[in-house]
């Protein structure tokens, strides 16, 4: 239950009121939420039911589809072009460190 406290603000100029509440949860409570199993569909109904389910996801993502804005030409050449000196950054990296240690390992073992 909620706890409600008021006290007044030490002030001189004006009367403040400030109310502080406090709630306190005393009882616990759990609740069961029942499983849904997945069951066929038994009736010619429920089978155009769940096809109705499926064109409709189609229908709603092109929708989806054609709301998005696709980027020009030069636009997409310049995303290839700094997804490929992206790569190439990580595998000159990764060669380096590679190559590093199998010298050290070479260093180590004979």
């Amino acid at each position: 239950m909620a706890k409600k406290e008021t006290t007044k603000a030490p002030s001189t100029t004006s009367s403040t009121t400030v109310t502080r509440i406090s709630a306190k949860d005393t009882k616990q409570t759990t609740a069961k939420v029942p499983k849904k199993e997945a069951k066929e569909p038994k009736t010619k109904k429920e089978k155009v039911k769940k096809q109705n389910k499926i064109g409709a996801y189609f229908k709603g993502a092109w929708s989806e589809l054609k709301m998005v804005r696709w980027p020009d030409r030069p636009t997409t050449w310049k995303m290839t072009g700094t997804l490929l000196l992206f790569c190439l950054f990580f595998i000159v990296l990764v060669l380096l460190v590679d190559m590093a240690f199998q010298l050290l390992f070479n260093q180590i073992i004979g």
